[in-house]
């Protein structure tokens, strides 16, 4: 099992067996390069631990935890997390600042812990045994090493895929196995395992009306953050994409060490519709940072499609992973942490989508009558295939403009319709997606405002089963570990009483973080529109994805699979070819399942 996660730990491994119990760990060297191996327990060997993560506040922790007598071996974060077991219990997890997924075995109880961080930056799996017994690890590919754990689709799980293009915790693609939730504690003992919730977010502050007050207030605790986040006895680097996030975290480390130690990785492509690299340079001479740029041609993240799709265990229909793992094999040339802009669009309000609620609210009040004009002026314009072009957003608007607002977001950002996947698949939609995703965008939002419901089930949905998922992915399969200051719990538990106000005004996105840069960044940076880590996906399934297109969505292969209808998806490549229609995102999504399929089912 834990060689299947070499990728993720090249730099040592180690278990530990206790009777029927073992842990297993693959170390990436960061923090007491030769102190720190795991599994590690506390001073009797009654706590063991093995964790995948870095814990920001530890030196607090360990002051704390000296204070009442526990005795240090190492200097590593690790050791901090048995003696903190041993003072408090499963709710250790309280009084963590980091990102983790973390086992802890409790030899005394026979008791196993399983928690993953707050914002779920880091991915955790477990599968229920036959006779009792609990099977984890950091990605599917661990578990399925396991004789007792299935190799099964789970259909719903496929549902679920194609309507949001990942699978949203607890859900997986494998029948029988589960991802523990983001703020979540799994408790096994004897048999029996318990799941609860140890963090949720503060509700909004009515209060606080001071925006220029607030403002300096957030960058002096980014800053702080920035500060913890780079602690590491390994070189450390900053993505740096052009955009004001990434941007923002390179200007705030440049204020807590001399920008020339600074070093900044971006990457470029030939194609200028999908290049944004002279934005990055150009921060990157505004602060004075040691940079570092390479160019790709679009072919070099085609190319990787077989290789993701051998690492990616669970279908992903996200394809900026590419240039995400063609930048992470980049930096990893010099450095083995990186520091990103992850998380800074859900707190903050940074995608279009949360000013498109505005535009939607109007759209729903029109008279059916114009509505469907709207539509059919829309549905005249040219297809034009270029990166975030005006034909696709405005079409992906409409889309879900009609929807309830939890419904319009996952619309705007998905490739399939609850409708659309019930005529796709062979036996329908086994589990009602829509009306899943609706009840769980009530569980997460409670009674707050339109801005704040949204951004909380982004920060329950997209975040940490998209986004992070990705950056997780594509970084940990060459040994490179990403943090995001902007998810430092401190930083979070105040952004989350800030009134929305503060994050959207008008159609200004993101108004804090771009009020409280403005004397660090360029204006041109904080004037661009949102535009993503693209790659011109609609192009290629017209062009060079055509053969494996041809193979993978065939009638013939998909009558032999039955899963899919062929009809339907003989309709979305045929007119995607012909120019009709832009099914980039539908047909990715249908093309790496499939890719997935050939290499875990078969």
């Amino acid at each position: 099992m834990t060689a299947t996660l070499g990728h993720r730990g090249p730099d040592g491994a180690g278990l530990h067996l206790d009777g029927p119990v073992a842990l297993g760990h693959r170390r990436l060297s960061i923090i007491d390069i030769n102190g720190g191996s795991q599994p590690m327990a506390n001073e009797d060997g009654t706590v063991w631990v093995t964790y995948n993560g870095e814990i920001y506040n530890e030196l607090d922790l360990r002051r704390d935890l000296e204070a009442k007598g526990h005795q240090y071996r190492t200097a590593s974060d690790t050791e901090s997390l048995v003696h903190l077991y041993e003072e408090d219990g499963p709710d250790f997890v309280r009084r963590l600042n980091g990102m983790f997924a973390l086992a802890i075995w409790d030899a005394r109880r026979r008791r196993l812990v399983l928690a993953r961080d707050r914002m779920g930056q880091k991915p955790l799996y477990y599968g229920e045994l036959p006779g009792g017994g609990l099977a984890f690890g950091s990605e599917p590919k661990a578990l399925l090493a396991h004789p007792d754990v299935p190799r099964d689709l789970d259909r719903a799980g496929l549902a679920r895929y194609l309507f949001y293009e990942y699978l949203p915790a607890p859900h997986t693609i494998w029948r029988g196995m589960k991802k523990l939730p983001r703020a979540h504690v799994l408790v096994w003992e004897a048999g029996e395992s318990r799941l609860s919730r140890y963090w949720e977010p503060p509700a909004v502050d009515p209060s606080e009306r001071h925006f220029e007050t607030a403002s300096a207030r957030f960058w002096d605790a980014f800053r702080a953050s920035v500060a913890r986040h780079r602690r590491s006895d390994v070189p450390l680097g900053v993505f740096l994409s052009g955009g004001v996030d990434s941007s923002s975290v390179a200007a705030a480390l440049c204020e807590v060490e001399p920008p020339g130690r600074v070093r900044t990785f971006s990457i470029g492509f030939e194609d200028p519709s999908f290049d944004e690299s002279r934005h990055a340079r150009a921060v990157a001479e505004h602060l004075g940072t040691d940079h570092r740029e390479r160019t790709f041609s679009i072919a070099t993240a085609y190319e990787l499609l077989p290789e993701v799709a051998g690492w990616l265990d669970e279908p992903f229909g996200d394809a900026s992973i590419l240039p995400t793992h063609l930048l992470s094999r980049f930096a990893r040339e010099e450095v083995t942490v990186v520091l990103g802009g992850d998380g800074a669009d859900e707190l903050l309000a940074g995608y279009p989508t949360f000013a498109a609620e505005r535009a939607a609210g109007v759209f729903r009040r029109l008279p059916r009558r114009a509505q469907a004009m709207a539509g059919a002026a829309v549905g005249l314009m040219p297809v034009d295939h270029r990166n975030f072009s005006l034909d696709f957003k405005l079409k992906q608007f409409l889309r879900g403009a009609g929807e309830p607002l939890p419904l319009a977001h996952q619309r705007w950002l998905g490739s399939f319709s609850g409708a659309e996947i019930a005529a796709l698949l062979v036996d329908g939609d086994p589990v009602d997606v829509e009306a899943e995703h609706l009840r769980r965008a009530s569980a997460v939002a409670g009674g707050a405002d339109d801005l704040t419901r949204s951004l909380l089930l982004y920060q329950d949905t997209y975040l940490p089963e998209d986004i992070l998922t990705k950056v997780d992915r594509a970084s940990m399969a060459c040994g490179l570990e990403v943090r995001a200051p902007f998810l430092d719990a401190e930083l979070v538990d105040w952004i989350e009483t800030l009134p929305p106000s503060f994050k959207l005004a008008g159609n200004r996105t993101k108004r804090l973080l771009k009020h409280a840069a403005a004397r660090r960044l360029p204006a041109s940076i904080l004037r661009r529109p949102k535009k993503g880590f693209g790659i011109p996906v609609a192009r290629w399934l017209r062009g060079p994805l055509g053969p494996m297109v041809d193979d993978l969505l065939g009638r013939e292969r998909l009558e032999r699979q039955g899963i899919f209808r062929p009809g339907p998806v003989a309709r979305l490549v045929d007119e995607h070819r012909a120019g009709v229609c832009d099914h980039r995102k539908p047909l990715w999504t249908l093309l790496m399942f499939q890719l997935w399929c050939d290499r875990w089912l078969g």
